[in-house]
């Protein structure tokens, strides 16, 4: 599988997370796909910790508004409607609750949801961004995520780099299957048929715990 069918599988999947009228926040990278594999029928709105709340698809080339751009940095457009306000008021937002549903990216995860992403291994910071917020304001807090960096697991039993936030995510999406943080651990509810248990298990250095439903993984 090469990079580009797992970033799809991993976007195509959470998509299905998503219901109609949700507002939703993406992180960098991975998460930003999620939006071109939405079910038919299904529109939501996005939201930028940097302050726009009606999020459009990315601009053609030569057509980009420098008003305009995400909390990376991307040019984006505005639907219309569209709000933009100050970072105060889009992190106002967040806090008070009012974000349906986060997709975030890791570099760890363990089995009580605590989620780091914000410092790499070598002591490089990414930084923070807003995903502090996120994880405590979002209703929901997804992540988008590869399932292994470079044959390393990134689904822990207790997460070894600086935490972002403790306690806090509710599910993890990656190309290998679908796992839902519980108070009893980390249930594995789906696997992509190309892996077995197995291999899944192998591939994470916490203990999953095998759904009594388990599923083969759905995408659209």
């Amino acid at each position: 599988m090469d990079k580009n069918q797992i970033r799809e599988i991993i976007a195509r999947r959470c998509a299905l997370e998503l219901k109609d009228g949700d507002v939703v926040n993406l992180g960098i990278g991975l998460p930003t796909l999620i939006p071109n594999y939405l079910p038919c029928g299904v529109k939501v709105i996005l939201q930028s910790e940097n302050g726009l709340l009606g999020l459009g698809p990315t601009p053609p080339e030569g057509e980009e508004n420098p008003y305009l751009i995400n909390a990376g940095g991307g040019y984006v457009s505005a639907v219309k409607g569209a709000a933009i306000f100050d970072t105060s008021t889009s992190f106002g937002i967040i806090r008070g609750g009012h974000v349906d549903i986060t997709f975030l990216g890791a570099l760890q995860v363990d089995e009580e949801g605590s989620l780091a992403n914000w410092i790499l291994p070598n002591g490089k910071t990414i930084g923070m961004g807003g995903a502090m917020d996120l994880l405590v304001g979002a209703k929901k807090v997804v992540l988008a995520m590869e399932h292994t960096a470079k044959g390393n697991p990134k689904i822990m039993k207790r997460c070894t780099l600086p935490l972002t936030a403790s306690h806090e995510v509710n599910m993890i999406v990656t190309e290998l299957g679908v796992m839902e943080i519980t108070n009893k651990g980390i249930v594995l509810t789906e696997i992509n048929p190309e892996f077995t248990i197995k291999q899944v298990q192998a591939a994470t250095e916490a203990k999953l715990i095998i759904s009594e439903n388990l599923k083969m993984q759905n995408s659209i």
